[in-house]
């Protein structure tokens, strides 16, 4: 039971950074790319994609987050490493909110000239919940290893 755990705990984590990952670097270049100037449909495309996703993506740390803590209750042993994890994720989520609830709805109604500064700010909004989720990723797979 405890690998069954595992594998849906670490596979999630996966899909989530590889998600995250695709996105940053495969998506949104391929976006600018193809739209050049016209940045108007760049951004209604990317709305289009976004949309829908936050209680999807939420759902996917709630989960992400209850395999941790059942995890941690069958083997505390390592608890410390767990805590870490947990303060990456939390901290992950607490941007995820940020973006959701407060970046879009800004970057959706924003002018022209305010949207280039908002899409830089999502970048690095993105690449630093990137860099949290990989690191307790990272941390998740070193564990087996102690």
């Amino acid at each position: 039971m405890t690998a069954v755990i595992a594998i849906v705990h670490a596979g999630l984590a996966a899909a989530w950074v590889g998600g995250m990952a695709y996105s940053l670097f495969v998506v949104q270049p391929k976006l600018r790319k193809f739209f050049g100037p016209d940045e108007d449909s760049r951004e209604a495309l990317t709305a289009v994609i976004a949309s829908g996703n936050r209680w999807k993506v939420l759902g996917l740390i709630a989960v992400i987050a209850a395999t941790g803590g059942i995890l941690l209750l069958l083997d505390h042993q390592h608890w410390w490493l767990h805590a870490v994890k947990a303060v990456l994720l939390l901290t992950a989520t607490a941007i995820f909110w940020y973006v959701s609830w407060r970046h879009w709805p800004r970057r959706v109604f924003a002018t022209s000239t305010e949207r280039p500064t908002l899409q830089r700010q999502l970048v690095i909004l993105a690449t630093t919940m990137l860099a949290l989720s990989g690191t307790a990723f990272a941390l998740g797979v070193a564990s087996v290893y102690l």
